[in-house]
């Protein structure tokens, strides 16, 4: 048995446009942006989603709440899901960030355990959003029959994918910048040890014991099957 997960960035800011630096700033989305979550949502209503949620940041809540319009449900929001802190650095763009700080935002991407002075680090972000994916995948029995949609930050998200795909401190920074309502795209599937029941290749089980139970759920073998997934930029 298999479980479907996809974690999509919010639709463009003006922050983003400008090139400054949100973090944890409570912006809103742009025209552009606007535009950016109907197609998604229009992409995203032929697909099977169980269960959407997002950050409480109404960049990421906004974009969660298009796609929910079109394929019913609520949003379930968690705080947890919000970008990484920035500290000194929010509201400041990259310009004014390397004058005051020479070669610290260089440091910061590829150094997933340093943080921007006042901010948190790549690896506490990872460790408070995968505990949403880890509830998730302990109490929602119906991920079984259909795909959960998070919504959240392109930071968040690249830090949340590392920690499912359980890299190394050093490999966080090698997935590219994560563009706005574009997704990664995962699967679960219970993990392999030899002799036990295994889910092969296809996403299909071997045998049909190879599900997620009670005793397993907690050790969840994580697939990457896309990076910057997005629909189709029709009319864009």
């Amino acid at each position: 048995m298999t479980r479907q997960l996809i974690l999509m960035r919010h639709g463009e800011t003006l922050y983003n446009a400008t090139r400054r630096m949100q973090g944890q700033m409570d912006t809103e989305l742009s025209e552009v942006g606007i535009k950016q979550a109907e197609l998604a949502a229009d992409y995203l209503e032929n697909m099977t989603i169980g269960r959407i949620i997002s950050s409480d940041l109404s960049r990421a809540h906004e974009t969660a709440k298009a796609v929910a319009r079109r394929v019913g449900g609520d949003v379930v929001v968690d705080k947890r899901l919000r970008e990484t802190h920035l500290g000194r650095w929010q509201g400041m763009n990259h310009e004014e960030v390397d004058e005051l700080f020479p070669g610290a935002r260089a440091l910061w991407r590829h150094d997933a355990s340093w943080a921007p002075p006042g901010g948190e680090s790549r690896l506490e972000v990872a460790q408070r959003a995968r505990a949403v994916i880890d509830e998730l995948m302990a109490g929602y029995s119906e991920w079984d029959d259909a795909t959960v949609l998070v919504v959240a930050h392109g930071g968040t998200i690249a830090a949340l994918t590392s920690a499912l795909l359980e890299l190394s401190h050093e490999q966080y920074p090698i997935f590219s910048g994560l563009k706005n309502t574009c997704w990664a795209q995962l699967t679960a599937r219970p993990r392999y040890y030899p002799g036990s029941l295994d889910a092969d290749g296809e996403g299909d089980p071997v045998i049909p014991q190879a599900r997620f139970t009670s005793d397993n759920v907690s050790d969840a073998q994580w697939y990457l099957d896309g990076w910057n997934m997005s629909a189709p930029k029709r009319g864009m």
